[in-house]
This record gives C-alpha cells, sequence and structure tokens, in this order.
C-alpha cells in the first residue's frame, strides 16, 4: 500500500508537471505567430510632446542620442533595437484612381528589415527603379472606411491598390526629382509608410540640407520578456511613450508564464513528496528483510544480488507512472485544444513536456536506485 501510495502521489505531481508544460507550448504558439491575437515582443518607443513644446515655449527634445539607444540596449530584457529614419526632405505622393488624382503631402521612415513583419519580394532598392512601399493596413482601412465613401471614391483590395502606380516628388536643399513608387505590402505591426533603407539614405543625402538630419524620433524595440514589469518601469522612468496596445497582450502572456512557473511548481513538489514516500517505503521494507538480507550474504549473495527485486520494483513503477502521466498529458491537450483551435491557436510540440517527464522520472529513479544499494550495502 505503501508503494500504491508512492505511485499516486507521483503521477499525480508529474501529470501536473506534464500538463502545464504541454499546455504553455500550445498557448505560447499565439504569439510566435505573427497573424495571432496575441502580438509578437515588439515595441515602438518615442518621447513625450509637451504642451509648451507645441506653443514654442520648450525646446524639443531631439529623439534619442547614441547613449540612449546603448543604454537600451544594455537591458537584460531587451534584444535588439532598430531606429526609424525619417525623410528630412519634402515627398508630394500623386496617384491615380479612375477618372480621379489625388494629391498629398507625406512622411516616409524606413526601419532595420528585421523589424519588417512583411518582407515583399523585390524590397532591395537601387537609383532608377520603382520605389517599393510598405503601408500600414490601418492606413488602407482608413482610406476604405473613412475616405472614399465621403468622396465617391472606389474603396480598393489590398492586391488592387498593389497595381496603382504613385507618384513621388522629392524637394529640399535646392534640388527636387520626380520618382515612381508602388505598395508591395501591408504591415500590422508598423504604423507609418516603409520604404528600403537604400532608398532613405540616397534621398536624404541628395534632398536633405548637409547637417540636419535629426536623432531618430521613434525606436522599434525586440524584447525577451513581453510584459515584464522591469520594462515598463524603466519606460516610465525615462518618461518613454509605448505606441499601441502591445503592452496588454504582452501582460498576458507574462501572467501565462507566472501561472506555468506556479503550476509546475506545485506538481514538482508533490513528485518530490512522493519520492520521500518511496524512499521510506523502501526502508521500511529493507528493515523489515533485514535478517534475510544476512541469510542471503551467508548464502554468498553479493549487496546487488540481493538489491535487484528492489531495483526492478521502483523501475517498473517509475516507468508506468510514465507512461500514465503522458497518457494523462495527451488526453488533456486533445480536450483542451479543441477549444483553442476554435480561436485559431495550433497545436504546439509535445517535446518539452515529453523530456520533462522524462528528465524527473530518470531522476527519480536515479535517487532512489541510490538510497536502495546505499542501504543494502549497510545491511551486509
Amino acid at each position: 500500500m505503501q508503494i500504491v501510495g508512492y505511485a499516486l502521489a507521483n503521477l499525480a505531481g508529474l501529470a501536473i508537471v506534464m500538463c502545464a508544460i504541454r499546455f504553455y507550448s500550445d498557448v505560447s504558439t499565439a504569439y510566435r505567430n505573427e497573424d495571432s491575437f496575441v502580438s509578437k515582443d515588439y515595441m515602438i518607443i518615442s518621447r513625450p510632446v509637451s504642451t509648451l513644446t507645441t506653443l514654442g515655449l520648450k525646446k524639443a527634445d531631439g529623439g534619442f542620442t547614441p547613449k540612449d539607444i546603448s543604454e537600451l540596449e544594455e537591458q537584460p530584457w531587451m534584444r535588439k533595437v532598430g531606429a526609424f529614419s525619417s525623410a528630412n526632405f519634402s515627398v508630394m505622393a500623386s496617384m491615380g484612381l479612375g477618372d480621379s488624382n489625388m494629391s498629398t503631402y507625406m512622411f516616409l521612415e524606413s526601419i532595420p528589415d528585421d523589424f519588417l513583419d512583411v518582407m515583399p519580394e523585390g524590397w532591395d532598392w537601387k537609383p532608377g527603379q520603382t520605389v517599393p512601399v510598405i503601408m500600414s493596413r490601418e492606413y488602407l482601412a482608413l482610406y476604405n472606411f473613412g475616405f472614399a465613401g465621403s468622396r465617391g471614391l472606389p474603396q480598393l483590395s489590398e492586391s488592387i491598390i498593389g497595381r496603382v502606380p504613385i507618384t513621388f516628388r522629392l524637394s529640399g536643399n535646392g534640388k527636387s526629382t520626380v520618382v515612381m513608387a508602388r505598395i508591395v505590402g501591408f504591415s500590422s505591426r508598423l504604423n507609418t509608410i516603409a520604404v528600403p533603407g537604400t532608398f532613405m539614405t540616397w534621398a536624404n543625402d541628395q534632398f536633405a540640407v548637409p547637417g540636419t538630419q535629426p536623432n531618430p524620433s521613434r525606436l522599434i524595440l525586440e524584447v525577451s520578456k513581453p510584459g515584464d514589469p522591469a520594462i515598463m518601469k524603466y519606460m516610465e522612468r525615462h518618461n518613454y511613450e509605448v505606441a499601441g496596445d502591445n503592452t496588454d497582450n504582452s501582460r498576458a502572456t507574462y501572467f501565462l508564464r507566472i501561472i506555468t512557473a506556479i503550476v509546475v511548481t506545485i506538481g514538482a513538489v508533490i513528485s518530490l513528496l512522493a519520492f520521500f514516500i518511496l524512499t521510506l517505503s523502501i526502508f521500511l521494507l529493507l528493515q523489515k528483510s533485514r535478517e534475510k538480507l544476512h541469510n542471503l550474504m551467508l548464502l554468498g549473495y553479493t549487496p546487488a544480488q540481493a538489491a535487484a527485486p528492489y531495483y526492478r520494483l521502483v523501475v517498473a513503477v517509475n516507468a508506468g507512472i510514465l507512461v500514465l502521466s503522458t497518457v494523462i498529458m495527451f488526453v488533456a491537450s486533445a480536450r483542451w485544444q479543441a477549444q483553442l483551435d476554435e480561436i485559431g491557436v495550433h497545436a504546439g510540440s509535445a517535446l518539452p513536456a515529453l523530456l520533462a517527464g522524462a528528465t524527473i522520472v530518470l531522476a527519480v529513479t536515479a535517487l532512489n536506485l541510490l538510497t536502495i544499494r546505499r542501504i543494502v550495502r549497510k545491511a551486509f
């Protein structure tokens, strides 16, 4: 009955650990997927614009200095930092839609390619080529549902607007030119109009007044611990603004990690207590068999031969616990996966949970065998 008690306790603990790790693996696919309802671990930060700055009573902060960027890169939760490079010249964009033509002043920005959530073909640009443009999906939605209807203009799909030619008139520093452009992709991460860095560098060299290129006013960050309270404390301490509502999703991810860690800890504690139950049970069994062990020694048996039945017992029980825990994990995951599929979250890998379960069982078994060996050798 003591062995049965150990088996049930260890089964409960191991099943909790494996189910928690498998659930975390399944749910974490939501923020590894770019199109998921949980955004990936990217943040866009800027400095706030105060009323005094607007009224001209206070000088603007001047963007992020190299020292600011270097300090960000040294933070333990930071993976990498990318700077927005803005057009320091005038841009007039024109496009024709049927019988209607539209022209407007607009802004252009570029960021390192590593931070783009879409990478269309032909993104590299060379002088004389059409300029590829990535636009925020929000801008297309604003045009279709806020501007086109009131102006009697046709609504445009992503595939159609990508075929409409755009003309950029660039001017500044006493020069001007016209280049052709085309929208090649739409971003759900960036709230901007992005062009390749090669084009932005060329255009600023040609049309920006020398020596007037400002520090970047916005940065995009890739963080390793979404929702970590240390991130928001850092932003508040340095008076940085975080764009969008990504912080709420990041907090959800952070809470998921905390809850998973708590559940795994509970399961590990149960398994540890079960290990002590088995150790005590084996110890009592060996104490009851102390006289038999002495007789086996007098008959010429070695300690290893005398301990073999206990070894087989422990290995068989722990192997059975691992198999049953794996079955419980797959049955439980099948039930919650049906619910996750309805919100577009697909199953993750079961390998981490299986490796964790096997590691725990191997460790417990090894400790049990060492304990049995020690007690038997003392008896001999």
